[in-house]
């Protein structure tokens, strides 16, 4: 915990102080922390069990069984790209291998710059739309190959504004 800053102990303190009366506080704790700061690390993870008295073990646990949280920081623009099956057979591998090719970077990875975190994501129930890719919460249907460039340039373009849409 050398690690943290001050302001960020007591910023994660407020957090787990917020739902202390609740019976099981650590959905709600992770949520409002990987919200926060965009991660959770193993550092911080330590935190919240000393403050909760939840193991480490079932904090890491639940980190690292949820997609949503990461134990890394994540790049601007979250790319998901959906490898179900209806996605699959509609060629969702190909579309991130490109991704993958053009960020110079493998599932999981964030780019160099930090714009840019690709991230294979098993079915997230557009089938009807496969395959599909989505963006921060941003979901392009029927994505394809010859679009991937287009879709990270206007991503770059936009530089630091997030898209909420």
């Amino acid at each position: 915990m050398a690690h943290l800053q001050e302001a960020a102990v007591k910023q994660i303190n407020a957090i787990c102080d917020r739902y202390k009366n609740e019976k099981t506080p650590l959905m709600m704790i992770l949520s409002d922390i990987q919200k926060e700061y965009g991660y959770i690390p193993l550092e911080v993870q330590e935190l919240v069990s000393e403050k909760t008295g939840i193991s480490v073990a079932e904090i890491y646990g639940v980190v690292t069984f949820y997609s949503f949280f990461s134990l890394m920081p994540k790049g601007k623009y979250v790319i998901g790209c959906c490898l179900g099956t209806a996605c699959y057979v509609k060629g969702a591998q190909q579309v991130i291998d490109k991704f993958s090719e053009i960020l110079n970077v493998k599932p999981g990875e964030t780019s160099a710059d930090g714009l840019f975190t690709l991230d294979a994501l098993r079915c997230i129930g557009a089938c009807g739309i496969a395959p599909a890719v989505s963006i921060n919460g941003k979901v392009y249907p029927k994505m394809t190959v010859d679009a991937v460039p287009s879709v990270i340039e206007e991503y770059r373009a936009m530089g630091g504004n997030v898209n909420e849409d």
